[in-house]
């Protein structure tokens, strides 16, 4: 049986939780193995393990809900990565969380929703409102822009993306916040692919986090972490 499928007639995404605060609930061995295998990183793990690989010039790319919204994304999955990513925020210092376009969108939502804070979004359009700012960004397969708006200096800021590859999208948006005085508090991606997040960490001292870390091997998704 799949992680998916254990979890589901234990209370879905809330399964690891609900173990964790009724101690007295369950029985002490389930409790144990909780507090050292997070079944909400293992199901995170799982989905992406078996995701398809689609192939685009030459570079493998998995196809994976919360990164390509399809195939369907479970409301397991999304909430699975939103608690994981919550619980670690120190969420009295994050003035505004900022989604990237397109699939950090449902992530910094959800964020926003459980935790109060106030969202904007990183679009790939302009909108040429006063302090919009233009940032040029590269990917495995594409070249753009994405634009910053109502992030004002000394705001601090909480990014949140789906995933991180070379790093061509995240690393000008954290140049771009520092340049613009607002404060990179934390960033929090679901899945580090390669290497590109160590070249971005070798460049700054941002606080850069991820749930997952994966590398491809052809057409395979290799679990790293």
């Amino acid at each position: 049986m799949s992680l998916k499928g254990a979890l589901a007639p234990l209370g879905g995404f809330f399964f690891g939780l609900q173990i964790v605060q009724n101690r007295g609930t369950f029985p002490p061995t389930m409790v144990e193995e909780t507090t050292t295998l997070d079944l909400r990183v293992e199901l995170l793990k799982e989905s992406v393990a078996n995701a398809p690989v689609v192939w685009k010039e030459g570079y493998p790319y998995f196809v994976h809900p919360l990164s390509d919204g399809v195939p369907r994304q479970s409301a397991e999955l999304l909430a699975a990565a939103r608690d994981l990513i919550s619980e670690n925020v120190d969420w009295d210092c994050i003035d505004i969380i900022l989604g990237i376009e397109a699939m950090g969108i449902p992530l910094a939502a959800a964020l926003c929703l459980s935790s109060g804070k106030p969202l904007v979004v990183g679009r790939k359009r302009a909108y040429g409102l006063p302090g919009e700012v233009a940032i040029d960004q590269s990917t495995g397969y594409s070249k753009g822009q994405i634009f910053l708006n109502d992030i004002a200096p000394g705001t601090r800021v909480l990014i949140v993306d789906d995933v991180v590859s070379t790093g061509g999208t995240l690393h000008p948006i954290l140049k771009a916040i520092d340049s613009n005085g607002a404060i990179v508090q934390d960033c929090w991606i679901v899945f580090e692919k390669g290497d590109g997040m160590d070249k971005i960490r070798a460049d700054g001292d941002w606080t850069l986090n991820s749930l997952v870390k994966i590398q491809m091997q052809g057409d395979k998704v290799v679990i790293i972490e």
